[in-house]
């Protein structure tokens, strides 16, 4: 919560950028969203990447979601290269079996009655919440000291969920600037998007930054979204709270946006999304509507105003990679907090692993 934030100033006044968040790592004891859970079918084993590290996902026999890593210590093939066999993840070069705390459990050429090889796979502590599928890539001793956000709209049957899934080239950085940079509503103008924002309140915790802006709408998504009945302009306020690693965006009265980032390499990104809506609508009409809605509201809401953030987001990142050293000058004390947070916490996790 802001109150119990150090209060930060909202002046905005140029500062300059020290490009060492663009290479900087991640904190990993933390819960990271790495798929949607229904991509996760039974049987199939699914790769997936965050910051660098390979992780293969499967199933048990019990449905139970498994995490290992994504190297046979045999031969050092990829795992999912092979099948998922009762609760074992099975290499495909030699048949090598490993559990999910990724210990090898069989040998199809073994002698029967012999002692298995001392071969282990690093293992990752792993849960499936909110159709997502969740990895805390760090210290699997801290796993319990920490949760997923919580999504309390989820299970709230007056509110229509759009999930959002996306992909960037670029270091996590740059896009979480993005998420908190309300100035950038210049680029959506022809969407009719936000307009005028003005930055009111700003704070900052060890794991948070929490923004609140003053934005106005108007147009064909003001009466979409049940701000105005003519399409006039209406005045909102947004928080941004960005609880390492993830978002809680809020628009009063109306919306929720949960946004768990996944930082591939440093210059790789993806990002899994979950929208609550509260429309203007009687619970009673909604729930037939609610196949239709979706991906109604995602293709003229969502997707223009995400296209035309990724296509700013790579070419930041195209910039940066061609001349590392050049200095970039930012105004917006929120994504200095940003920056700064990020660094904090990538330091924080260096200090005490070492």
């Amino acid at each position: 919560m802001l109150e119990l934030a150090n209060t930060l100033s909202t002046s905005l006044q140029g500062q300059t950028i020290q490009n060492r968040v663009r290479e900087v790592g991640i904190n990993p004891n933390y819960w990271y969203a790495v798929a949607w859970a229904h991509d996760l079918k039974v049987g199939k084993i699914l790769p997936i990447r965050i910051w660098n590290q390979s992780i293969a996902l499967y199933r048990d026999s019990q449905n139970q979601v498994q995490a290992v890593e994504n190297v046979c210590p045999h031969k050092g093939v990829a795992m999912d290269k092979g099948k998922v066999q009762g609760d074992a993840i099975v290499c495909g070069y030699h048949g090598w079996e490993f559990n999910g705390q990724g210990e090898c459990v069989g040998i199809p050429y073994w002698n029967e009655g012999q002692k298995l090889p001392c071969a282990q796979m690093k293992p990752f502590a792993v849960q499936e919440k909110y159709g997502l599928i969740w990895i805390f890539p760090g210290d699997r001793a801290l796993a319990a000291t920490q949760s997923p956000p919580q999504i309390p709209e989820y299970d709230d049957p007056n509110c229509l969920m759009i999930p959002l899934g996306a992909a960037f080239k670029a270091h996590f950085s740059i896009c979480n600037e993005n998420t908190m940079d309300v100035f950038h509503g210049y680029l959506h103008q022809n969407l009719q998007g936000w307009f005028d924002p003005v930055l009111i309140k700003l704070g900052e915790t060890e794991e948070s930054i929490l923004a609140e802006y003053r934005v106005s709408y108007r147009g064909f998504l003001t009466k979409l979204l049940g701000f105005s009945k003519d399409g006039g302009i209406t005045t909102k306020t947004i928080s941004i709270d960005y609880q390492y690693p993830n978002y809680i965006n809020k628009l009063e009265n109306v919306s929720s946006l949960y946004l768990m980032r996944l930082p591939i390499s440093r210059t790789e990104s993806r990002s899994f999304a979950l929208f609550f809506l509260r429309l203007p609508i009687p619970t009673w009409l909604l729930n037939p509507l609610r196949r239709a809605l979706q991906p109604l509201i995602l293709h003229l809401l969502f997707l223009p105003f995400l296209h035309q953030d990724i296509e700013m987001i790579e070419s930041e990142q195209e910039n940066y990679l061609k001349d590392p050293q050049r200095r970039y000058v930012e105004v917006n004390p929120a994504i200095i907090a940003i920056q700064r947070l990020i660094v904090k916490q990538y330091d924080r996790y260096r200090s005490t692993d070492q």
